[in-house]
Formats: structure tokens, sequence, C-alpha cells
């Protein structure tokens, strides 16, 4: 193997080893398979190429310092792709299974796991796609589940820092459906010329208010949105935004400090009363917002006023990251460790 440069690792795709492969035919899920090949092979009918009947995770694996390899809320993963796969009539992939496949992939592609305090991860991508041929809109009749990893380092340049955002009004991040995947292809699609006008325009990602109003927070790119103020931390209530199972982790760590946790929706007006915010995923996991502009009507909320990270939300990403690496107690069991 090329030695990787693992301190400056970008967030992108690399080689590995194996991908974990499972097909679903005749009505039942077969064996997990361990592959080397990089591509599929599918039916140029296949329902995920034409009607969007797909859905992914992400999540990642983590080595700490006592040389343990974990593995951050598998079964979280596994819960919100079982109830897509309830939205799109897809086959739902027990539990056990997709916590046992994430266990192969990552102990095949142990030797790509960054080591401690090298400020990379593994990624783990579950991917669930309809196979069978299909022209009429119905669901298919084969399915595969296939899971790939790769090394990444830190989704924004400059790690834990503060980032700037904008609102782009003329764009709406689409419903999910379930849980886990969105209407327009059943992807991140709709959102990617909303994210390259918002990075021509030095901005770290774009901002979504609801479709309906345009007054309510609802998402930031590809990541949750969350403020703090008077000791409490406050996320939008939205049908529009991905369940994020981080935001999910944040808030119970913010009511284990003691803090009160509101999900309730915010208008954009609110932005300016915010003492911190930031945009939470498992890519970024917390990616502190400095400022947010809304170019259309002449606005600018400024958070971070000296540009540094606010207190409460480096203490949240230091716990969360804690927990992830080993170095704080998992008091949740959050934590599958791979042996």
């Amino acid at each position: 193997m090329k030695e990787i440069d693992w301190a400056n690792l970008s967030f992108g795709y690399l080689k590995t080893d194996y991908n974990v492969r499972c097909y679903y035919r005749d009505g039942k899920w077969g064996e997990l398979e361990l592959c080397s090949e990089e591509t599929l092979n599918i039916h140029m009918a296949a329902t995920c190429l034409h009607y969007g009947q797909e859905a992914f995770e992400g999540l990642k694996a983590y080595r700490g310092k006592d040389g343990k390899i974990r593995v951050f809320r598998p079964e979280a993963n596994a819960e919100r792709l079982q109830s897509t796969c309830r939205g799109i009539l897809m086959p739902e992939l027990p539990t056990e299974m997709f916590c046992e496949a994430v266990r192969k992939v990552v102990k095949a592609n142990e030797r790509f796991i960054p080591p401690y305090e090298s400020g990379a991860s593994l990624y783990i991508r579950p991917l669930l796609i309809g196979t069978g041929a299909q022209v009429g809109v119905r669901p298919a009749n084969e399915y595969l589940f296939v899971i790939f990893v790769t090394p990444v380092g830190p989704y924004f340049k400059g790690g834990f820092a503060t980032n700037p955002y904008v609102i782009i009004r003329q764009f709406d991040r689409a419903a999910p459906l379930g849980t886990g995947t969105y209407k327009v292809g059943g992807n991140y699609a709709a959102s990617l010329r909303a994210n390259k006008m918002a990075h021509d325009a030095g901005y770290a990602s774009e901002f979504y208010l609801d479709a309906k109003e345009k007054k309510y927070i609802d998402e930031c790119g590809a990541a949750n949105f969350f403020g703090i103020k008077n000791n409490t931390y406050i996320t939008p209530l939205s049908s529009s935004i991905l369940p994020s199972i981080t935001n999910r982790s944040l808030m119970q760590l913010a009511e284990d400090m003691g803090m009160k946790v509101e999900r309730r929706p915010v208008p954009e007006e609110e932005l300016e009363t915010f003492e911190e915010a930031g945009a939470c995923g498992t890519a970024a996991v917390i990616s502190p917002i400095g400022r947010i502009d809304d170019l259309e009507n002449d606005k600018s909320y400024v958070i971070a006023k000296d540009g540094k990270p606010g207190p409460i939300s480096e203490k949240l990403y230091n716990k969360l990251r804690g927990i992830q690496y080993g170095d704080e107690p998992d008091t949740h069991g959050w934590v599958m460790i791979v042996e």
C-alpha cells in the first residue's frame, strides 16, 4: 500500500481492499460476501436508475489510543435505513445483519483506519439499491446492499473552525421520504446546484429555509443546524430535515451537561439572538458557524463575533469525539467495538 499522509487526507474516495455485498432475491436476503471489485454490474432498467429506489447511510470507524476500533451508533443507522425502506418499498435489512456487515467491512479494511490523533477516520458508506429490471413505476423484485469504506480527513478545511454560510432562497431541500432518503433521485442531487453557488461565492455551504414560507431555518447544506443561547440547545423541527444521528447525540450530551433542549420551528430573525451556532452531521461532527448571510435581503447574522468557536460548541464537540475515540466513557452504549 502506498504510504498515506493521514494528516493531510481530504474528504473524498480512496480505494480500499474490500467491500461487503448482500443480495435480496426470491423474497429473502442472502449471505454477506466480501468483494474486491469497485464496480457494480446492474441492469439498465434497474429501479434505482429510473425511480430513485435507493438509500444510503454514513457512519465512521475510529482507532482509539488503546488501539481498539470503534464504530459510532451503527444500530441507529440501521434503524434510519429501515425507516427509509418502508417509505419507498424496499426490503428492510435486519439490524443484526447491518451491524455484522459494518463489522465485516471495517475488519477487512483495518489497515486503512487512520491512526489515533491523526484527525482522520474511516468513513463507512452503506448503500441499498433496487436492481430488478422495471419500466413501470413499481418496486423492484431484487435488491443489492453494499458497504464500502474509505479513509477521510475533515469535511471542512481547518477542522473545528468557524465557517460562513449563505441563505439561498430559490432552492429547497426536498422533504425526506421516511428518514434517510430524499425525493429527488433518492439522494442529495437536489442540493448540488445551490451548494456550488455557495462555494463559488466563498461560503462553506448553502443554508436552507423552509420550502413553504421561507421564514424558518431548515438545514445547513448536508448538515443539521443548532443554535445555543441562555444555556439552551435549539434545533429546528421540520418535516424537511434529515434526522441526524449526530444531532440526536448532541441533544443527549447537551442534556447530560444540564442544558435545556428544544426542537421547534426557528424563525430566521432568531439567528441574531444566538450566542453560538453550528452545522452538525457524521462528516463534519460539528462545524461552528461564524456568520450567515442573507444576500437577497442584504442582512448578515454574525454569530461568532470574535471568529472563534463558542465554549459550549467546543465542549460538545470534544465530548462527542472523546466517546467516538474511546477517550470518554460511553455511558449511553453508542459505540460498537470491532475485534
